[in-house]
Order: C-alpha cells, then sequence, then structure tokens
C-alpha cells in the first residue's frame, strides 16, 4: 500500500505536469551550494553515474527525479534497471546517455549562456536496487558569478529554489559540507526562511572524511548544534579521486559504510548514517508526508474539479455545435445577444460598463457636445473676409447704378459661403459616429461568441455594413441642411434683427469734426448754429422706444431724412448772397453737413444711415453732371467731393479737366483704366462711406453666421440619431436574420476555433485526472484506515 501511494503521487506529478495543473504534490526537494555534493549523494542513492558533472553551475533546470522499484522477476533478464523521460518516448538502458538527454535538454531550454530555467525535467528510473522515492534536484547556491554566468545569476537561483521549498507539501533536504562551519550554510539559512520551526527540514552532512584531524560533526548529527525535527544524516561520497579511477558505487558504499564503523567519533551512530539509511529515511519522510497530507489534498482536488468543470462549461459541449437540430437554435440565442449588447452599449445600460474610459452611447455625446460644439464654435464668421472683399461685393452688386443703401444682394453673396463653413464640421461629426458605432460592434463579444470567430466575423460585418448604408443617407441630409440655411436668408429673424441694432450701435459714433469759429458779431447777437432744430429733434426718442441720440431705429432715422432735405434744398439760394457774411458761413456750412466732409467729420448724434440717405452721394458721380456743373464754385461740395475720394480717380478728373478738348469717351477710358490700376497696386484707403459700409456688412454677416450656427448644433446630432443610431438600433436584429439566419451556413458559422478545441480536450483531460486521482486517494484513505 505504500509503495502504492508514492507510485500515485508519481502518476499524478506526471499527469499534471502533462496537462498544466496546480495540484502541489508531495515530493522532496535537494537543496545545497555549488560543490557540497547534491549530484553525489543522488548518484548514491540511485547507485548510479546519470548526472552531468563540471565546474561552475551544472544543474541548470529542476530534474524531478521519480525513483521506482521494480522486482526481479525473470531469472536472467535482457536488462534489470532503465531510465525514461517524460519528454521523449524512449528506454535509456545506458546511464551515459541519461546524462547526455540531461545536458541537450537543458540546453535546449536555457541555452548555452549558463542561464537558469524554471521548466523541469522528468526523469523516471527503473530499479530493483531503489526505493520508491520521489526528488527534486535543484540549482547550486550561488554568490558570484563566473565566467560567462550572468550578473544576477544568485537572484535566478534563489527565486527558483524559494518556487519548490516554499510550497507546504515540500520536504526540504538540505545539504550541508561539513568541513565548513555550519553557521555559513546557505542551505540551512534558506531552508529556515520558509520553515522556522524546522519541521519539514532534513539536513544531510556531506565531506565528513574531510574534516580537519582532531574534529567532528558529532554534535551536529545528535541534533545538539542545530535542532531539527527529522535530524541530521550523515553521508561520505566519492572524492573526485575516486571518480577518475572511476572507483564504482558499489565499492563507494562499501567505503562509506567502513568509515562510519572504524570512525571512534561516529561509530555509535554508524547505523543511523550512510546513504542507505538516508535512502529508507527518505522513504519513510515521504510516505509520512503523503499519508499527512493527504486530506489537505482530497480537498484541493474538490476544488480544482469544480474549476475544471466551470472552465469546461464555459468552452460549451462539443456534441451541441455537431447536432444539426440545436444549431439554428445556437445561432439564434447568439445573434439576439449580441443585437442586445450593441443597443444596450449605446443605450448604457450593458452590464460591462467601464469605469476608467468613456466608452459607447458616452462617446457619441462626447463627439456631439464637445467635437462637435467646439468645432462650430471656433469657427470666425468673417476670419476669411477682408475690407477689399466685402467692398467688392457691394459695387459688383449695385452695377452700373449709385445706391443709397447697402445693397441686401451684397450680404446675400457674402454670408452663403460662410454658412457653407459649417458643412465640413458637421459632416465629420456623422464620420465620427459612425466610427464610434463601428467599434462598439466589435466591442460586442460574449465568452461564448468567441468560441465561434466566422460567426462573430459574419455578425460584424453585417452591422457595419447596415451602418454603410446609412452613413451615405445621413451624410446627405446633413449637408442638406446647410443648403436650407444658404437657400433662404431670413432676415425677418428676431435674433437677426436684435444683431443688426447692436450693430447699428456700434458703429453710429463717428468721430466729432472740427467747425470753424462764428464771428464775433453772429456770437455778440446770439446768433445760433442753423443746425440746432436737427440738434433738437435728435434727442427724441425714436422708434422702438430708444433714444435716437445713441441708435436710431429704421423708421426715425428715414423720417429725420425727409425732413433735412427741405433744409439743404433751402440753403442753396442763401449761399449765393456774397454780400453777407453770414450767408458765407451759412453755406459753408450747409456744404460741409451736405458733402463728404460732413460725412467724415459728421457730429456724434449722426447715424450711420445718414451716411445711405440725402447728405452723401454714392460716389464721386453722384448728381447730375448739369447740376454740378449750373452750381457753380459755391456748390462744388454738394454731392462727393473730390478731394476725398481715391487718389486715382481725382488723378484722372484732374486730368480731363486740362483735355477739355478732347473725346469725352477717351477721357473716361483713361480715367476707368488708371483707376482699376490703382486699385490694383494694393489694399486702397477705404473712405468713410466704404468703411461704414464695410463694418455694417461684417456685423450682419457675424450676426446671422451665429443663427445658423445655433440652428445647426442643433439640427446635426438630432439628424445623426435618427437616421443613423436610432436606424441603426432598430433593424440590426432583422438584418442579422435576414442575412445569417441560413441552414447551410450553421457548419461554417459555428466552425470553432482550433486552438480553443485543443484546450477544451485539454480541459476535459485534467477534469478526468483530477476525478482519477481524487477515487484514488479516497481508497488508499479507506485503506490506511
Amino acid at each position: 500500500m505504500d509503495s502504492d501511494l508514492i507510485k500515485l503521487v508519481n502518476k499524478l506529478q506526471d499527469t499534471f505536469a502533462n496537462l498544466g495543473g496546480e495540484l502541489d504534490m508531495p515530493q522532496l526537494a535537494v537543496v545545497g551550494s555549488q560543490s557540497a555534493g547534491k549530484s553525489s549523494v543522488l548518484e548514491n542513492i540511485v547507485g548510479r553515474d546519470f548526472l552531468p558533472r563540471g565546474s561552475g553551475i551544472v544543474t541548470r533546470r529542476p530534474l524531478v527525479l521519480q525513483l521506482i522499484h521494480t522486482p526481479v522477476t525473470e531469472p536472467e533478464p535482457t536488462y534489470r534497471e532503465w531510465g525514461q523521460f517524460l519528454h521523449i518516448d524512449k528506454r535509456f538502458t545506458d546511464f551515459s546517455e541519461i546524462r547526455k538527454e540531461i545536458e541537450q535538454e537543458t540546453f535546449r531550454v536555457a541555452g548555452q549562456n549558463k542561464g537558469i530555467s524554471k521548466l523541469p525535467i522528468h526523469l523516471r528510473i527503473y530499479s530493483p536496487d531503489v526505493l520508491d522515492l520521489t526528488l527534486v534536484d535543484l540549482p547550486g547556491l550561488t554568490k558570484i558569478p563566473v565566467g560567462d554566468q550572468p550578473s544576477d545569476i544568485e537572484r535566478q537561483i534563489r527565486s527558483l529554489v524559494l518556487d519548490y521549498i516554499s510550497k507546504p507539501n515540500c520536504v526540504i533536504l538540505a545539504v550541508s559540507a561539513a568541513n565548513v562551519d555550519l553557521a555559513n550554510s546557505e542551505s540551512l539559512k534558506l531552508a529556515r526562511s520558509v520553515d522556522p520551526q524546522g519541521r519539514r527540514t532534513i539536513g544531510v552532512l556531506t565531506k565528513l572524511d574531510l574534516m580537519d584531524a582532531g574534529t567532528n560533526a558529532l554534535d551536529i548529527l545528535t541534533g545538539r548544534v542545530y535542532p531539527l525535527k527529522l535530524g541530521f544524516i550523515g553521508v561520505v561520497n566519492r572524492s573526485q579521486q575516486d571518480i577518475n579511477s572511476e572507483k564504482s558505487l558499489g565499492d563507494a558504499l562499501e567505503s562509506e559504510a567502513e568509515f562510519f564503523r572504524s570512525h571512534p567519533a561516529y561509530r555509535n551512530i554508524a547505523h543511523k548514517n550512510g546513504t542507505k539509511y538516508l535512502a529508507k529515511s527518505l522513504n519513510q519522510v515521504l510516505l509520512n508526508h503523503i499519508r499527512d497530507k493527504l486530506p489537505d489534498m482530497k480537498a484541493r482536488l474538490n476544488t480544482l474539479m469544480g474549476q475544471a468543470q466551470q472552465e469546461l462549461n464555459s468552452f460549451g459541449d462539443a456534441a451541441v455545435y455537431g447536432d444539426a437540430n440545436q444549431q439554428g437554435a445556437l445561432i439564434l440565442r447568439l445573434m439576439t445577444q449580441f443585437a442586445r449588447d450593441f443597443v444596450a452599449s449605446i443605450e448604457g445600460t450593458s452590464i460591462d460598463i467601464s469605469t476608467k474610459e468613456l466608452s459607447g452611447g458616452a462617446r457619441i455625446y462626447y463627439i456631439f457636445n464637445d467635437v462637435f460644439g467646439r468645432a462650430l464654435a471656433s469657427i470666425d464668421a468673417t476670419y476669411n473676409l477682408d475690407n477689399q472683399d466685402i467692398r467688392t461685393a457691394i459695387r459688383n452688386s449695385t452695377g452700373p447704378r449709385p445706391s443709397l443703401f447697402v445693397p441686401e444682394i451684397a450680404f446675400d453673396l457674402l454670408v452663403k459661403p460662410q454658412i457653407k463653413l459649417l458643412e465640413a464640421p458637421s459632416v465629420r461629426c456623422v464620420e465620427l459616429v459612425y466610427e464610434e458605432l463601428v467599434k462598439i460592434c466589435h466591442n460586442c463579444t460574449s465568452s461564448e461568441l468567441q468560441r465561434f470567430p466566422r460567426l462573430h466575423a459574419q455578425l460584424v460585418e453585417v452591422v457595419s455594413e447596415l451602418l454603410r448604408e446609412r452613413l451615405g443617407p445621413t451624410t446627405e441630409y446633413t449637408q442638406s441642411l446647410i443648403d436650407i440655411q444658404t437657400a433662404y436668408i431670413n432676415t425677418n429673424h428676431p435674433a437677426f434683427i436684435s444683431g443688426s441694432a447692436a450693430a447699428a450701435h456700434a458703429v453710429s459714433t463717428p468721430p466729432k469734426p472740427v467747425l470753424p469759429r462764428p464771428s464775433s458779431v453772429e456770437t455778440i447777437n446770439g446768433a445760433a448754429p442753423p443746425d440746432d432744430e436737427e440738434s433738437s429733434s435728435d434727442d427724441m426718442p425714436g422708434a422702438n422706444g430708444a433714444p435716437a441720440k445713441d441708435a436710431r431705429s429704421v423708421s426715425s432715422t428715414v423720417h429725420d431724412r425727409t425732413r433735412a432735405a427741405p433744409t439743404a434744398s433751402a440753403s442753396a439760394g442763401t449761399i449765393r448772397r456774397p454780400s453777407s457774411p453770414r450767408g458765407h458761413h451759412h453755406a459753408a456750412r450747409h456744404a460741409s453737413v451736405g458733402g463728404p466732409a460732413g460725412a467724415a467729420g459728421g457730429t456724434a448724434k449722426e447715424t450711420f444711415l445718414n451716411y445711405f440717405f440725402g447728405q452723401n452721394g454714392p460716389g464721386p458721380l453722384a448728381g447730375s453732371s448739369v447740376e454740378r456743373a449750373s452750381a457753380g464754385p459755391g456748390l462744388s461740395l454738394v454731392g462727393r467731393d473730390v478731394s476725398g475720394s481715391d487718389p486715382a480717380l481725382q488723378s484722372g478728373i484732374m486730368a480731363g479737366k486740362r483735355a477739355l478738348g478732347e473725346n469725352s469717351a477717351v477721357f473716361d477710358m483713361k480715367s476707368l483704366g488708371k483707376h482699376i490700376e490703382a486699385a490694383s497696386d494694393g489694399q486702397p484707403h477705404l473712405t468713410p462711406r466704404e468703411e461704414m459700409e464695410t463694418n455694417l456688412i461684417r456685423s450682419l454677416i457675424a450676426s446671422y453666421f451665429n443663427i445658423v450656427r445655433q440652428t445647426i448644433q442643433d439640427l446635426v446630432p438630432k439628424a445623426v440619431m435618427h437616421f443613423l443610431v436610432n436606424n441603426t438600433s432598430q433593424q440590426v436584429q432583422n438584418r442579422l436574420v435576414s442575412s445569417l439566419y441560413k441552414p447551410q451556413l450553421f457548419p461554417e458559422l459555428l466552425n470553432e476555433d482550433e486552438a480553443l478545441v485543443a484546450e477544451r480536450a485539454r480541459v476535459k483531460a485534467l477534469l478526468d485526472a483530477y476525478k482519477e486521482a481524487f477515487r484514488t486517494l479516497s481508497e488508499v484513505t479507506l485503506k490506511s484506515t
């Protein structure tokens, strides 16, 4: 029963090594410094030379050594002992080949540069001369790298050794050299760090024959120096000279026994020392340890069986996937779950909601509110319009006719391209939402659906195709929203009216002109300026209830201009009287008010609309030529003064005056050519009227652009939600069923991943091994009781 127990543990150890099980099996781990004699101890126990030897680190991978006693049944067997590795299906009867295979397997995994690997080598040795035993030979502890050893070799080896001896089911075989002070033993120091009470540590003293004359290790072997529950056992290994002379292990064991019998200090405890006693002790310690750990092993097996069964259930039953009657129901269930996950992720009702980053519908809201909103807010309504563009649009919209007002056509021509600036961010908003929906589609993968990569790929492709179909109409409708805004410019919008009033207030205060001082006679007689009537009327409130002094409404300003027209015409008669000083002064003041000089330097009470009614003509050609000729020198300022116009145009007119005898057509063409040439040289200086017109158009464009921007910012997200998001969410289930629920596609869609099939087979085999081990352990427990 005892041998069966160890064989059972060995079998479980091999099974779990192949299948990747996590059961902590009872075992003996050999720990010691380099050249402490670990390999010699193991070879003495086996009775064969089979371990690699050399200087430096020789054991660079853990060697799990299983010794299996095989009784001799035949009188003269072909071979009575052999070795077998777990990684190769071959029997090794020559133990020198076993040594070579260990070296080659070490080089294959750990490399040639003296590196360390935690992957163990499993070796079973069958012999009638051994007891059932399981040992793990670990790399020797070292301090300083030698030769081509890695610089952190001490840390690597220490970490590897601790991985084994820190397990509660591991018995530590601490090998120390007797010719070195026990206080410097690295193996005992490391064993105490994980087993401070010394309950699962066996001390082995080697090189007793190499101690200085007159000294012995009797106190250590009897437990008086370093007490261990399992005690110390002394052994004598072959020296290097014995190995070189090929002294057999049988002779070495006889020499060891003779040493203990004849040594004056050890002869009384010779029966408790030596390699044979060590093997028996280790066999008994391992058996007792296995018995003690049986309940813990059964409990651990129960847990592992439950975990393996749960993992196997997560892979599903392979028989179900091969049943044609159940394939349709399975695919329909997976489709429904995929559609639900897609919609739940958009609506924010998914079970697996991330708390680290935005996902699903939250990212769509972020696009609407932050990305799209900031993109619209960053657009300046008139950043790409300079004053020359606005002035050119105003002139082109009037044609050959002069204008009394700012032409509405110019506003339409300028505001429509600016509205088009909103199209690019709107279309980009649609594209971003589309991309997020595609990402959501790819992320809707359950653990069960992951087993069918082809089905998952088809589900993603169908939903992506649906999204592509909806992308076109959504983009077209978004573009049509911009076209709708440019199709009709609603200047009657309430917000636009208030914006115009604000613009009028902003530009309604031109600089106040410096008027000529009146004569002393007029001042003494108390004569008041002729436009006191206008100033008194300016203080009256406008049509909207606001004082016309600050910002007149359109109706009040028109009324004021109709009243000012007779005043200007009446003053024309008075300025013809040169004999009256007051008449000259009166004519000069009316000329300054009605002409361009008045436009450039009007009073602060005048509004910007004064420039577009009667007082200031539309340009240098305002009024007929007959009126300008008959007015004489005193009326030269009526209309627009040549001195305030463009230099090119002024030079053209002066040239025309000097060449009155020339053809008038030739004069007009020459002056026009000079004017165009001068204007093309750079940015000409704007006249006060043109500057006022430009500022007015710019403010109106900004006001109307803000209205359209707010509308687009509200309508585009609604359109995207209706045409793209909601439409896809409503149609995804029907589209999946109509596209993929076809019996001829079921076998291909339910084709499982090869790696998953292999993993399911591994887990099933591991579960069967757990069940078999649990059954065997239960039988052993019953027999032992």
